[in-house]
């Protein structure tokens, strides 16, 4: 608070600019922050900022002491701004659209994925044969390292490097 803050309140409801001056210097740095922490972008933070004292110099003849510090006033102006400010950005979108957009983008997406499965569905033919194995029994068929190597008679390190090798073959051929 500052020194003699009611008297310096008094004076600017009477219209003293340099009394509204002495608020603004003491409680724009953490309105500002305040503001700046709910809307995230410094330019918006400034003008929001710079709104609310507007309007706080434009209300002052309105305010009343009722046993709050006069932040706690500037704090619900800011708070009205930013509700309003996320109200004119809000992008209103109908319920049924949204639902209707949404089921389209997961349609997309199982189609999309479809796509991509068949490709490699494709492509795997395409691999050397040892390949083809290694890359149905680990990602098809979900067969550990050690599944592999024993079905295949070969050490893990070596069903390792074939998938290695597999997988950069199908990217190549894949276009990836």
């Amino acid at each position: 608070m500052l020194d003699g803050e009611k008297q310096i309140i008094e004076d600017a409801i009477k219209g003293e600019a340099s009394a509204f001056g002495l608020l603004y210097d003491k409680y724009q740095p953490q309105i500002y922050r305040f503001v700046y922490l709910k809307v995230g972008h410094r330019e918006e933070a400034e003008d929001l900022t710079h709104q609310v004292f507007l309007s706080a110099l434009q209300n002052i003849e309105k305010y009343q002491h009722k046993g709050f510090p006069f932040s706690s006033w500037l704090y619900q102006i800011s708070r009205n701004k930013i509700i309003d400010h996320w109200r004119t950005k809000k992008i209103t979108l109908d319920i049924e659209d949204a639902a209707e957009q949404g089921e389209n983008d997961l349609e997309i997406e199982k189609i999309g994925i479809r796509f991509e499965i068949e490709r490699v569905q494709k492509a795997i033919p395409r691999l050397k044969d040892e390949y083809q194995n290694v890359i149905i029994m680990r990602f098809i068929e979900e067969l550990s390292y050690e599944e592999i190597a024993t079905a295949l008679n070969k050490p893990q390190t070596t069903v390792r490097v074939l998938q290695h090798r597999a997988i950069k073959q199908l990217k190549d051929i894949l276009g990836k």
